[in-house]
């Protein structure tokens, strides 16, 4: 049973984070014994199988809750806010995530042709599939055998991607491993927004990276991420300023400098704005609810 495989992999891997890493690349497991604070990312594509326990994400206006039997699919990098709304230590929430390789689907893609395509939504919660879920099952049942992981990890993982490509949001998932898709050209402006996100980036620096004039550019970001470019780059900004002091301890000036801001208060009043409260207030409420946690 996934379930039950995840779980022994899980518990004896996880770290303080709740997370445990596996051997195949993109592929973790989460584990968390109580609720979790509000949680806030730009996540990459990925799907995550829900296993036990209970989450909501939020992206934009749309609010998505799900649990066990269910997977949330993310086909584009998009910022979420996210939270584990049911977990306890006598049945902790778990849950499988896999990012998705866009050469992976490009190459399947190929071989199998095209798939109904969809209206642009990045994120959705569906049932989890049956031939997911087994393809799933196999891969962790290997985790554990480093030799026979060598020889046959990837052609699981492909066959992983394989079932999602032809599963009920193929199409979605299909754009991501086309060139010259809006959604692959967006994601090339994003790459470079992470790379560079404490520096000035041109929006036509991004429009060129993208392949796409300024007007179509502008037009099909928002359309896939709910953001304007800037909008963009100020959320990884505030994320990654965030994760700074509160993982590493960072002072709140060191954080606001070290992520591109030149004004600690802009910093602290654009942070305010998206987590609802200045820094210093915040991080001492995110860190005594870990402590409660612990």
């Amino acid at each position: 049973m996934l379930l039950d495989d995840a779980r022994r992999y899980a518990d004896a891997h996880v770290d303080r984070f709740g997370v445990a890493t596996t051997p195949v690349d993109g592929l973790v497991i989460l584990r968390e014994t109580t609720p979790t604070m509000l949680q806030y990312a730009v996540s990459k594509p990925l799907v995550a199988l829900v296993l036990q326990g209970g989450k909501r994400v939020t992206m934009g206006n749309a609010t998505f809750d799900f649990g066990a039997g269910d997977s949330l699919l993310i086909t584009t990098d998009v910022p979420t806010v996210s939270q584990i709304t049911t977990a306890s230590r006598a049945l902790p929430y778990y849950s499988l995530v896999l990012e998705l390789e866009p050469a992976i689907i490009a190459e399947l893609a190929g071989e199998i042709g095209a798939v109904p395509s969809e209206a642009d939504r990045p994120v959705r919660v569906d049932p989890t599939e049956a031939e997911v879920a087994d393809a799933a099952l196999r891969l962790l049942r290997l985790l554990d055998r480093p030799a026979t992981l060598t020889v046959l990890g990837s052609q699981l993982k492909r066959e992983l991607h394989y079932w999602l490509l032809v599963g009920r949001h193929g199409g979605a998932i299909q754009a991501l491993g086309v060139t010259d898709s809006h959604a692959h050209r967006v994601a090339r402006a994003v790459a470079v927004l992470r790379t560079h996100y404490a520096e000035t980036v041109k929006v036509e620096v991004l429009a060129k990276a993208a392949g796409m004039s300024l007007s179509a550019f502008h037009v099909h970001f928002r359309s896939i991420t709910s953001l304007s470019p800037l909008q963009f780059q100020k959320q990884l900004r505030l994320i990654e300023a965030r994760r700074r002091m509160l993982s590493l301890g960072e002072a709140i000036s060191d954080a606001a400098y070290g992520v591109g801001y030149e004004s600690v208060p802009q910093f602290t009043r654009e942070y305010g704005r998206m987590f609802g409260q200045p820094p210093a207030r915040d991080i001492r409420r995110a860190s005594a609810e870990m402590s409660d946690a612990a």
